[in-house]
């Protein structure tokens, strides 16, 4: 006979729950569905826009909630109805689009169901992020820090499509000039990105937690990049997958297997059920 162990199972989706190329393994989905039958509590975590990960969760058959652009926004699955709503005001992101600009980088900004860019559209890496995440971008004909300050637009996140030999000293010069008053992470190895302080993947686990009235100690997250640690920090039990930066790994209290390899079918066996 077996029993649920971990009541709260909370996982990234890219490089983490689905593969390389982009697929959901048959075995992670039949683990998360038998998960889920047997009374768990299974959910998404990501730094996507919710319009971007709302069909994926539901592809998957997932009930409950998701958490969409880093823990800024929280959404039922089956409505898309916000249980939280942050975001940052047309002033802060247009202050973040600023920095981003004046480092000739190029700029992306998340405001609800609208992705933002100053990319051109013809642009094929941005075609390949367009792809990936489903959802198209607006050009905007202006830079976007103006654009956002004229229009008065909130938004849920500001990050840079870089180059990955440029990331690390774009996301240390964030860091050191933004850290104090907003979040600075990185979900992928040319992602930058900046979101409201405090909306972390960390406190989002802690609410879904506190509104399931589960206790902390019998959650597990799972997690690949350095947008993640605040989430594997908070649960009861953190995890990298194999494939997850040595950043993230170096703070888990178990690496799993690739995300390729199943990784979230790993953990979900290995701290989802108990034998008694």
């Amino acid at each position: 006979m077996t029993q649920l162990n971990a009541k709260l199972i909370v996982s990234d989706f890219d490089g983490t729950l689905i593969t390389s190329d982009q697929k959901v393994l048959p075995e992670v989905r039949e683990a998360i569905s038998r998960y889920v039958s047997d009374g768990g509590i299974f959910a998404v975590c990501t730094g996507r826009i919710l319009a971007s990960i709302l069909p994926r969760v539901r592809a998957l058959g997932l009930r409950g909630l998701v958490i969409a652009c880093q823990g800024t926004v929280i959404a039922d699955i089956q409505t898309g109805e916000y249980i939280r709503h942050g975001g940052l005001t047309p002033e802060q992101a247009s202050e973040i689009c600023a920095a981003f600009e004046g480092r000739h980088q190029s700029v992306n900004a998340y405001c609800d169901d609208r992705f933002l860019t100053d990319i051109p559209a013809d642009n094929p890496y941005l075609k390949i992020y367009e792809a990936v995440t489903g959802v198209k971008s607006e050009h905007t004909p202006t830079p976007l820090s103006q654009f956002i300050l004229q229009n008065k637009i909130s938004c849920q996140k500001v990050a840079s499509l870089c180059t990955a030999e440029d990331r690390p000293a774009l996301y240390k010069y964030m860091k050191d000039n933004f850290a104090h008053k907003y979040d600075v992470t990185c979900s992928a190895d040319v992602l930058v990105e900046v979101s409201p302080l405090g909306d972390t993947k960390g406190a989002a686990l802690k609410f879904l937690a506190a509104r399931y009235d589960i206790d902390i100690a019998d959650t597990v997250a799972i997690g690949d990049n350095l947008n993640d640690i605040t989430m594997i920090e908070a649960a009861g039990v953190g995890v990298a997958v194999g494939n997850a930066v040595s950043e993230l790994k170096a703070k888990a209290d178990f690496v799993a297997v690739t995300n390729n390899e199943g990784a979230v079918a790993q953990i979900i066996n290995k701290y989802g059920y108990r034998n008694v």
